[in-house]
């Protein structure tokens, strides 16, 4: 592995979309570490083919530790020197009407949706700065949009990571670092199982790609952003059209 391999941070990246993501950046010659609160068994798979960690590097995290979260970053940086890409792309579902839904809650999904991804871009932005490049990636959602019953905290702090790229970009563009943002619609996750074959198909009448986005649209927006540096405090909507 040359050491000018680019070295790519995506948050939650255990399964899933987050999976997807690093599996992508491997494939595109990245250097990748990601944290997750546990491996799994494809995260352990590819310790097993890497363990000296060259390429792809995994520690246990829980994203709502913020002391946890930066450390991370630190390490990342004191490991490979840099950091050239953060995807901020941890986060959790919360569902339920406001007065119902327990304060606790709330604030576990505003740590772990909103304030983890603040401390870790402000952490991997050190290296970044010095650098005079980088490229920094926020995963929000449709919700952040559109309002829905039942989601106004997770809509809330997808919301506040569009504020958050917009104002960033205009601090750091200066330097060479980009910011953005894609808000995925409905696509196969763990956040969509619980929805009925009744409900899927409402949401698909509703959209007029008449489909749900997939994960393979998503991680091609992300390495398309990843591969521009012309784009900047912008969020693209990946929703097949359901936002129109």
């Amino acid at each position: 592995m040359s050491p000018e391999a680019p070295v790519a941070l995506i948050s939650g990246g255990s399964r899933g979309f987050g999976q997807a993501l690093v599996e992508a950046r491997l494939a595109a010659g990245d250097i990748v570490a990601t944290y997750s609160r546990s491996p799994g068994a494809w995260v352990e798979r590819r310790r097993a083919e890497d363990p000296s960690g060259d390429r792809f590097y995994w520690e246990a995290v829980d994203g709502r530790d913020l002391a946890a979260v930066r450390k991370f970053a630190m390490n990342v940086i004191r490991r490979y020197g840099r950091i050239d890409t953060l995807v901020n792309n941890a986060g959790t579902g919360i569902e339920g009407l406001l007065t119902m839904t327990p304060e606790k809650d709330i604030s576990a999904a505003l740590t772990l949706n909103l304030e983890s991804a603040i401390v870790l871009t402000r952490a991997s932005l050190k290296g970044m700065l010095s650098a005079r490049r980088g490229s920094i990636i926020n995963i929000s959602s449709v919700n952040a949009v559109l309002g829905h019953n039942g989601l106004s905290v997770y809509s809330a702090t997808k919301a506040a990571l569009i504020g958050f790229t917009k104002s960033l970009a205009r601090e750091v563009g200066p330097q060479g670092i980009s910011v953005n943002a894609i808000a995925p619609g409905f696509f196969d996750s763990d956040m969509v199982e619980h929805l009925s074959d009744a409900q899927r198909a409402r949401i698909i009448r509703r959209t007029p790609m008449r489909r749900l986005c997939s994960i393979e649209d998503l991680v091609a927006t992300v390495g398309f952003l990843i591969s521009t540096r012309s784009i900047t405090g912008q969020t693209l909507v990946v929703d097949g059209g359901f936002s129109c």
